[in-house]
């Protein structure tokens, strides 16, 4: 099922293929949404029902209707750049898929992943529930003790979405040499 006619603050993507009856939702901030994706793609694609790159839990500028990757890069609107995955938790659970999120970027930087830097960048998850933002703030302290430094992770419920411009959907299955923030690794943490 997709949603083609939600409000476009509703914090579901507008073109995200999604049965609620059957699939839960994550938005994932980990810096740059190009790496992000990749890595989701790559990792657990199989697993994964559909994800979107946009932007989330940001304030839309007086007068502005609508989000975009400039005014994003502007700095003023809160936003960050996040991947939205639909998932069946039959087939991936919610600890799995956060499991996944804390080995593959630093979730100790504030508002930065290696060279990129800005309120864009920051590392998030936002829940669409109650009892996942529960569930997640446990996973983030069961991860805690395996990093040196404090982990700065934003755990929110997810408030509003924009999908990114089509042109930033898949951009490094379609520019195989473009930008890869180096922190998009999987690490034996």
């Amino acid at each position: 099922m997709t949603f083609d006619t939600p409000p476009p603050t509703a914090p579901v993507s507008r073109s995200l293929k999604f049965n609620p009856q059957k699939h839960k939702l994550l938005t994932l901030a980990a810096g740059c949404f190009w790496g992000t994706e990749h890595m989701l793609r790559k990792h657990l694609g199989q697993k994964i029902v559909d994800l979107v790159a946009g932007y989330a839990n940001g304030n839309v500028p007086p007068g502005a209707n609508g989000v975009t990757y400039e005014r994003v890069c502007e700095g003023t609107t809160n936003f960050a750049e996040v991947v939205q995955v639909a998932f069946d938790p039959e087939v991936l659970g919610l600890n799995e898929l956060c499991d996944f999120f804390f080995r593959m970027h630093d979730p100790t930087t504030v508002n930065a992943q290696g060279p990129d830097v800005g309120t864009q960048y920051r590392s998030a998850l936002y829940a669409h529930s109650h009892e996942d933002l529960d569930q997640v703030r446990n996973i983030l302290e069961r991860w805690q003790p395996r990093w040196n430094n404090s982990i700065k992770t934003e755990v929110a419920l997810a408030e509003s979405f924009y999908d990114a411009e089509e042109y930033h959907q898949r951009y490094l299955t379609i520019n195989p040499t473009g930008y890869q923030c180096p922190t998009h690794y999987l690490r034996n943490v």
